[in-house]
């Protein structure tokens, strides 16, 4: 019998779609190297987006697939990942610090997009990224309660901020620089400016991604910061009710003007269970996301319940990727992250390279 080839393991794995990329292993760049051992095979895989929740079972299906081959006597499959920069608009410079920015926006106020922004910056912790989150709604900053942390941030050197830390995830929010009840009656330009500001003064600490907290609209404000805060990709948040999906609508075209890109789509609220019954019921409608997503040809990254659970743990400032990290919506928000990074991984990457400073000296 012949013996095995790389050829045919590559075969193998071809045959092994991976659902976050929707590409197979092979096309999706996945296999990093095949080691071949008389009968035996080691592969080592190497994924462009964080996936600690998903890498056992694809290892598992990898396994599977190659002991198919009556020629392969055993298989030993590593799977790991490396998150890399990705390109932003043209004309603007990353961050330094942070690999990519990613943007949760909404059409309109209410449907929860701040709550998806920290359980999404948090399932990316959980993925194995790190993480921080910008609370850009100058008006009606949340994160700072959702994320359960308070206090002025410190500055090591009088000149940049130290961003807090909460649950693993980075975080700065005008919210720690003023009292919670006080009003922001500010005019656009100093939104933006404020906005910048934190942005750039802040010592993010090695970040894969940066999730801002973008505030609700469509307004100048929103398309300001879009055009100058170097965003790698975007995530519109709806609710499956035909007015908040009209308004998602205007969102998702917003991000199309500044050309970043729309990774995807999560309709939020989209199915009631009754705690005490079981009954399921559709309190926004249903499809809502799904043929938005048909018609503007972007991902439905994945639909999340009407829960009390989810708006109290928020509240009390353990967010349910936290408060119930092995619960059904935990899991949900995970398989959301995941998609979201897989979905960017696919992008051009960043082509602003950071060259060290050479000198060249008579000796």
């Amino acid at each position: 019998m012949a013996g095995i080839t790389e050829e045919r393991v590559r075969e193998l794995l071809s045959r092994i779609v991976d659902p976050h990329t929707d590409q197979d292993l092979v096309a999706g760049g996945a296999v990093k190297g095949i080691g071949i051992d008389g009968d035996r095979v080691a592969v080592e895989l190497e994924l462009g987006y964080p996936a600690r929740g998903w890498q056992d079972a694809l290892a598992g299906q990898v396994r599977a697939a190659l002991a198919a081959d009556p020629a392969i006597a055993g298989a030993v499959v590593n799977v790991g990942w490396r998150v890399r920069a990705h390109q932003v608009q043209k004309d603007l410079t990353p961050l330094p610090n942070v690999k990519n920015i990613l943007a949760v926006a909404s059409g309109k106020g209410g449907v929860g997009k701040s709550t998806t922004a920290v359980n999404l910056a948090l399932a990316l912790v959980a993925e194995g990224a790190r993480v921080g989150v910008l609370d850009a709604d100058i008006y009606g900053p949340s994160i700072p309660r959702m994320l359960g942390v308070s206090g002025k941030p410190d500055s090591k050197d009088g000149q940049r901020i130290e961003p807090k830390l909460a649950h693993g995830v980075q975080t700065m929010s005008i919210g720690f620089l003023i009292e919670e009840d006080t009003p922001m009656i500010w005019r656009g330009p100093m939104v933006t400016q404020a906005l910048t500001q934190l942005l750039h003064e802040t010592n993010w600490v090695d970040l894969d991604y940066l999730v801002i907290d973008l505030p609700p609209g469509t307004g100048d404000i929103q398309l300001t910061l879009c055009q100058r805060v170097p965003v790698s990709g975007a995530l519109i948040v709806t609710t499956p009710q035909d007015i908040a999906l009209l308004d998602a609508k205007k969102g998702l075209k917003m991000f199309e003007k500044v050309e970043v890109p729309v990774l995807g789509i999560v309709e939020n609220m989209a199915v009631h269970v009754c705690s005490r019954c079981g009954h399921a019921e559709h309190i926004f409608g249903a499809g809502g996301g799904a043929a938005m997503a048909r018609q503007y040809g972007v991902p439905l990254l994945g639909s999340l319940p009407l829960d009390i659970r989810i708006r109290e743990q928020v509240d009390g400032g353990t967010p349910s990727v936290v408060a119930e990290p092995d619960g059904r919506v935990a899991q949900s928000y995970r398989e959301i992250a995941r998609k979201a990074a897989a979905k960017l991984s696919l992008r051009a990457r960043s082509k602003a390279i950071q060259f060290p400073k050479i000198v060249i000296q008579n000796t």
